[in-house]
């Protein structure tokens, strides 16, 4: 008979909810294999370099905050370098009049960064996997449930088999773009189409700066702006305001041919002609990333469906198990939020395995706080 591949769990996403998952079977000594359609781990925890020395600018996910015991207990354990969010300084409002100054940071509030980005996070969690348990460039196309045989898994390489899999890309992305031979519920299929994607219809876009010039005006970075493109703009310089940067977010549908030279005008309207020669220009269009939104996302706007009682219910039968951000009960949005639903996942998977309702094995009772 011809080999198959097959594994007790395969997790779809190499994205902070896949990991959490994958890295949490794996040390409960599940046989576990992570796909990821792209040519990188992290799905929208994405940084890049920023030409200093262990820090990055982060085009996806950027802070994390107090209650967050998730995040926390990663970084401490895993000895991530953070830091606060810059807060001093007044804010501007930008309107079709002109632009006011606000005394006071309005904008922000206390929080902690990433010094090398938060896809340092990834990195980390997939550094606790074998190499061979993680597949990049590997999308998968179609499951097929198999009687109470193993779940058939197509990817564009070939099939493979497993008892159970944790899907953990958006749900409105999964049911684009999978098929599901119509195995799935009709009122989840409903569900999961109609679940917005976070991040998924905006633009982040950051500028970085030689130096943080709008700091020695008294200025914390932060502005809103009824005009645009930017409707809101944060400080996103690193420690001691190295490297400096600002970024703010656009609803992804009125960016457009020209966005660079729109967002440079802006930010030199706001903070000054310093402002209009940045060193770089990242133009991050999350609503344009084929393995992160579908091609409703625009129109997706119910975000009272995360954390969705029918995502905390494993589907096929027991078999395929939810998370991702948008199916945490707590923090959903965040990188907590994708933590909680990847151990969630990960939790489930142990229970249906080893018979029992409680908490299974090899998941920890502090990992499971926050």
């Amino acid at each position: 008979m011809p080999h198959r591949d097959a594994h007790d769990v395969l997790v779809i996403g190499a994205g902070a909810s896949g990991l959490a998952a994958a890295t949490a079977l794996h040390a409960a000594g599940r046989d576990t294999l992570c796909l990821e359609a792209r040519d990188r781990i992290g799905g929208r925890l994405l940084s890049v370099p920023a030409q200093h020395p262990e820090r990055a600018l982060d085009l996806g996910a950027t802070w994390f905050w107090d209650g967050e015991e998730r995040v926390r207990t990663l970084v401490a354990r895993s000895g991530i370098a953070t830091f606060g969010q810059h807060l001093a300084g007044d804010t501007l409002l930008q309107e079709a009049t002109g632009v006011r100054r606000l005394a006071g940071n309005l904008l922000d509030v206390p929080s902690r960064r990433f010094a090398a980005g938060a896809q340092r996070l990834a990195t980390t969690l997939a550094a606790a996997l074998p190499g061979h348990t993680l597949r990049l460039n590997t999308p998968v196309t179609a499951i097929r449930p198999d009687g109470d045989g193993p779940l058939a898994v197509r990817t564009p390489a070939g099939t493979l088999y497993a008892r159970h899999l944790v899907l953990a890309v958006p749900p409105a992305l999964a049911a684009e773009r999978i098929d599901f031979g119509g195995a799935l519920p009709s009122d989840l299929v409903r569900l999961a189409r109609a679940t917005p994607v976070w991040m998924g219809a905006v633009a982040k876009v950051v500028a970085h700066y030689p130096t943080p010039f709008w700091r020695r005006d008294g200025l914390a970075g932060a502005a809103f702006s009824r005009t645009g493109p930017l409707q809101e703009i944060h400080d996103m310089s690193g420690p001691s305001g190295e490297p400096a940067a600002l970024f703010g977010f656009a609803p992804a549908r009125t960016l457009g041919v020209g966005a660079g030279e729109a967002v440079t005008t802006q930010l030199a309207r706001l903070f000054g002609p310093a402002a209009a020669a940045p060193e770089a220009l990242h133009v991050q269009n999350w609503s344009a990333e084929r393995w992160t939104s579908p091609s409703t996302v625009q129109h997706l706007e119910d975000y009272a469906l995360f954390g969705h009682p029918l995502y905390q219910q494993p589907a096929l039968d027991g078999r395929l198990h939810w998370a991702s951000t948008e199916t945490a009960t707590e923090y959903a949005g965040h990188i907590e939020g994708a933590l909680a639903a990847g151990e969630r996942a990960a939790r489930s998977v142990l229970a249906a395995r080893e018979g029992t309702d409680g908490p299974a094995t090899g998941l920890s009772r502090a990992s499971d706080a926050g």
